[in-house]
């Protein structure tokens, strides 16, 4: 048979996977879960997304604060926005939480869901990894890729619940993962429903984050 799992190494954790595949679809099997009851559930920091050097969702706000400035000069002047500005990567690494926060809220809110869906479907198709110039999309962990794979290949659902920002990960995980975004569960910002100019309808993000804490 063609090994389903070719990136891992042979030992204990990939014979544990293997074997837990086999004993919970094979009829007669006193641990078989039925084909509607089959669930398997991934995170995706520390498993499958490029981390370095920071988490590729942080990269794309960081990139996203000059339009933020345009729009709002006033911030050029003020901290995290002037460092994020000078373009250097090592101060910027060393931004404390609450100033990725204020990165976050500045760039990720006052726009409606479709407008961030399409500006994070644009930067997605061109962005690329500083060192490997690779794009994003193409910087997923294949072991977990396989496994991913394997229990699809079996019957199960697949996952993904993360501390990361839903609509982010909604955009690209089925494109890189093979998850439907309506099988992403991860933190996610408020919105407020409204109506535009011609009054349509309108779900617009704003500053208030519903975490999804996948530590617990």
């Amino acid at each position: 048979q063609t090994d389903p799992l070719p990136s891992w190494n042979d030992g204990a954790a990939k014979k544990t996977i293997t074997d837990f595949v086999k004993m919970t679809t094979e009829k007669g099997s006193a641990k078989f879960v039925a084909p509607e009851a089959r669930i398997a559930v991934f995170d995706q920091d520390g498993t499958t997304w490029v981390e370095q050097p920071m988490y590729t969702q942080v990269i794309y706000c960081l990139e996203r604060v000059p339009a933020v400035v345009k729009a709002k000069p006033e911030l050029a002047k003020v901290e995290p926005s002037k460092t994020v500005l000078s373009g250097d990567r090592e101060a910027m690494a060393k931004f404390t939480m609450p100033q990725l926060e204020m990165i976050l809220a500045a760039t990720l809110t006052g726009m409606t869901v479709d407008e961030f869906n399409g500006e994070v479907k644009k930067w997605l198709a061109t962005a690329k990894h500083p060192r490997s110039k690779q794009l994003y999309t193409d910087l997923a962990y294949e072991p977990m890729l396989e496994a991913m794979k394997l229990f699809r290949g079996n019957g199960y659902k697949t996952y993904f619940v993360t501390g990361g920002g839903q609509d982010f990960v909604r955009m690209y995980s089925e494109q890189v993962y093979g998850i439907p975004p309506e099988q992403v569960v991860g933190s996610a910002g408020a919105t407020h429903f409204g109506y535009d100019k011609s009054g349509k309808p309108t779900l617009t993000k704003v500053a208030k984050l519903l975490l999804n804490d996948d530590s617990a």
